[in-house]
């Protein structure tokens, strides 16, 4: 019976929550024209405390999207130009010498920030990606001998161009780990596109929906919402399938796996669900949600052998092979 009420409890937490992320995504839609899909997963990067990898051409409003999130969120938010020549102090900020008190004084960067627009983060060299790594994975970053934590929620969007593109270079794959998710942005439709000249001559003030103590309640409650021991099982066997295809009857893809997904692989999953049924306003997670947001988790996590670089296969087409292959609960 307690079980029973308390999980009644965040059915009915889930309920009112969702109100607020559904009156989010009006206001942004204020602005932004068309990428539902591209919205939903940044809310999920928000509520599951992860950060969002995005790649695609230059002008497909990238950088209007996050600076319209942050409005709507009234969060303190900050664009960084990724290029060859940034510096790690360029990013996280330095020590700088006051001859009037003879004392040097911690000058900080601009990613003490709520929201980081990291733009075209593979131009810029090693040593600023290892710098924004920190950031990323502990929320803190060291300038001289003294460690700084950021402001929470801390949230990275990073867009990239497309790897054959001149003058960029592939991310370490340590770095990439860290993304909740990689999405693909793609051009608008004609309509969608028709509808972006008529609102692009009507300024539109967005207004503050949802603030910092908003956004770190939902983190609470989606760490609360229900995931079933077969639904466990069945994030499990979709990431061991890409370790392991042979044994979950996927000999063909077998050659064109170099590394299969990470643990992190796992727990991203499985946190991703929970903030996608809470998007659908459910208060427990099913297979559908696993399957939804799978793709966008592993899409740059299975790192691929030369055969499948030469073959032209996939990332994405192994996955939809395996979410195919294994049976859903």
């Amino acid at each position: 019976m307690e079980n029973l009420s308390s999980s009644q409890i965040i059915a009915d937490q889930v309920k009112e929550k969702h109100t607020e992320w559904v009156t989010l995504k009006n206001e942004i839609k204020k602005v932004i024209v068309g990428q539902d899909h591209v919205i939903e997963r940044i809310f999920i990067g928000l509520l599951c405390n992860g950060h969002v990898l995005l790649e695609g051409v230059p002008g497909l409003a990238k950088t209007l999207l996050i600076k319209t999130i942050a409005q709507a969120l009234g969060l303190h938010f900050q664009r960084i130009q990724f290029t060859p020549d940034l510096l790690p102090a360029d990013l996280i900020g330095t020590l700088v010498y006051n001859p009037k008190t003879q004392e040097f004084q911690t000058k900080k960067g601009p990613v003490f920030a709520n929201l980081i627009l990291a733009d075209e983060v593979n131009r810029a060299p090693a040593k600023v990606q290892s710098a924004l790594l920190e950031a990323m994975q502990e929320h803190q970053v060291t300038i001289g001998p003294t460690t700084y934590h950021l402001d929470e929620p801390f949230f990275v969007l990073a867009t990239q161009n497309p790897i054959d593109q001149e003058g960029t270079y592939r991310l370490p794959e340590a770095q990439v780990d860290r993304f909740l998710f990689k999405l693909i942005i793609s051009y608008p439709k004609m309509a969608e596109e028709k509808e972006m000249i008529s609102k692009a001559f009507e300024p539109k003030e967005v207004f503050k929906i949802i603030d910092k103590e908003n956004i770190l309640d939902a983190q609470k409650l989606i760490n609360q919402i229900y995931i079933d021991d077969k639904v466990i099982e069945y994030i499990l066997n979709i990431v061991f399938a890409s370790r392991n295809p042979q044994e979950h009857n996927l000999d063909d893809i077998r050659q064109y796996i170099e590394y299969g997904a990470s643990p992190r692989a796992t727990l991203a999953i499985t946190n991703a669900a929970k903030a996608h049924a809470f998007l659908k306003k459910r208060h427990f997670v099913i297979p559908d949600d696993v399957k939804a947001i799978t793709p966008d988790v592993l899409r740059h996590r299975i790192i691929l052998t030369y055969e499948a670089e030469a073959e032209n296969v996939t990332s994405e087409a192994i996955i939809q092979k395996i979410l195919r292959i294994i049976p859903s609960p």
